[in-house]
């Protein structure tokens, strides 16, 4: 199992003991999803937090009328979950799915729980993940509420750098909320205006 980037995810909030780092690696369980397969869908009851360790996940929703709505982007270095869904413990309206073959550590609520009675550090480890997390989806709402798609862009590209090139123009275009045909018009503008 690799551990380097969630130990020193870890190590950004917290300072454990070997001890305590084995214990935390003891709970976490390695799994391999292929691109375009799914962690969690609609209607599910989200029981994991998931670390990325290669690869790239997003969560979206669907809209009623079938439209996808990315949240959240997951590349290496990054958690995601349904946090809805895994703190009331009811089913969900997150997808979570891979956009290309990526490598993951799954930590269960109840492991997490169990982690946090028994190394209490890591309660404000997992505060500040949550306060960072809804930090990040208010800054996200105001941006989708006020800004520009030229704007919204920039600051995709800001906030995800690696994944600039990775990913195709139609997920970045679901993710700042304009079609892919304005995203490839708008982005040949910005070119031309360098």
């Amino acid at each position: 199992m690799q551990t380097s980037l969630i130990l020193a995810n870890v190590s950004k909030h917290i300072d454990l003991q070997a001890d305590e780092s084995d214990f935390f690696l003891s709970l976490l369980k390695e799994k391999r999803v292929k691109r375009k397969q799914h962690l969690l869908r609609e209607n599910d009851v989200c029981l994991q937090s998931v670390f990325v360790n290669t690869g790239c996940l997003r969560g979206y929703t669907l809209d009623k009328n079938g439209y996808e709505h990315i949240l959240q982007f997951a590349p290496p270095g990054w958690w995601i979950a349904d946090m809805y869904s895994m703190l009331t413990r009811q089913p969900g309206e997150l997808f979570i799915e891979a956009l290309e073959d990526t490598e993951v550590l799954l930590l269960h609520i109840d492991d997490r729980d169990r982690l946090m009675r028994e190394v209490p550090k890591f309660e404000r480890f997992f505060r500040i993940i949550i306060e960072n997390s809804l930090i990040t989806f208010r800054q996200r709402l105001m941006e989708n509420l006020g800004l520009p798609a030229r704007d919204r862009y920039l600051l995709f590209c800001k906030r995800y750098p690696t994944l600039i090139e990775r990913l195709p123009q139609k997920q970045i275009a679901a993710y700042i909320g304009v079609t892919p045909e304005f995203l490839s018009k708008m982005r040949a503008e910005m070119l031309r205006a360098r």
